[in-house]
């Protein structure tokens, strides 16, 4: 796929799991240097190789420059989303939630732990650290979220603040377990998307200032089609069968919280 600052095509996407990241960059504008911000999203599509879909630079990270880039992508031909994983970026959500029709969002794990410990007494690092992680190791979905439960109360005793912040921050941290657990390490963070992040750094920095808009553009964009291509001549990143069980999975769960929306009404009534 070639990336530009023209529009191009994405393939259509009955499974995606796009992830979203974002940095910030020196850019010469009017006869003064501003900062920016690049936005990048990439993909499982699928046939289970992950793609680069998109990019874009705002002027800040904001709703408005989540909604561009996420409208582009819809408009490219960009469907079937089903989990987008990303750390808390400003205004992303209610972007996704705007264009991304059914898509659930995933908190990044390693992200939200640094968040927690903004929250946390140093001298409980440790330890909070330590019950965080033990959430995610464990077997299925119903452990994690028994799991979670006594986390919480646990930290409820002796952090309320602590448990308070974990507590809001349950759906959005915990909606991997909606899928397999063989695909959980790919969707619960943002991590497999350092590697090109660092990439992009590297060639950037070596710039400095960029000259303009769209010779920034250019620059990254050559980065994300390299990659791209990479990724679409390795191995899958998520297999065939895991992608099937993972819709019947959604299917399943859409069609559990379906029949609990008819029963409510009832159940008030009776």
């Amino acid at each position: 796929m070639r990336l530009s600052s023209q529009r191009h095509s994405v393939a259509s996407s009955a499974f995606g799991v796009p992830s979203s990241m974002r940095r910030t960059m020196k850019v010469r504008k009017g006869g003064r240097v501003v900062n920016t911000h690049v936005l990048v999203a990439t993909g499982v599509n699928t046939d289970g190789h992950r793609e680069i879909l998109g990019v874009d630079i705002c002027s800040a990270e904001s709703e408005a420059g989540w909604l561009t880039l996420f409208r582009g992508l819809n408009a490219r031909g960009l469907t079937g989303v089903k989990l987008v994983t990303s750390d808390a970026h400003s205004g992303l959500v209610a972007a996704m939630t705007a264009t991304l029709d059914g898509a659930a969002w995933q908190r990044c794990r390693t992200h939200y732990a640094a968040n927690l410990m903004s929250a946390t007494p140093k001298s409980s690092w440790g330890w909070v650290k330590a019950m965080l992680h033990s959430i995610y190791d464990q077997p299925d979905a119903k452990a994690v979220h028994a799991q979670f439960d006594r986390v919480i109360d646990t930290l409820a005793e002796k952090l309320p603040a602590v448990a308070e912040h974990l507590e809001e921050a349950r759906a959005d941290i915990l909606a991997f377990t909606a899928f397999p657990k063989e695909i959980w390490r790919q969707i619960w963070s943002n991590n497999p998307n350092e590697r090109l992040n660092r990439e992009i750094r590297r060639r950037t920095d070596v710039v400095g200032i960029f000259p303009d808009r769209n010779s920034a553009i250019r620059l990254i964009g050559a980065v994300l089609a390299e990659q791209h291509d990479d990724w679409a001549e390795g191995r899958r990143y998520l297999g065939l069968d895991v992608l099937a069980r993972s819709r019947i999975a959604l299917i399943t769960t859409d069609k559990t919280a379906d029949q609990k929306e008819d029963l409510t009404p009832a159940a008030l009534t009776a």
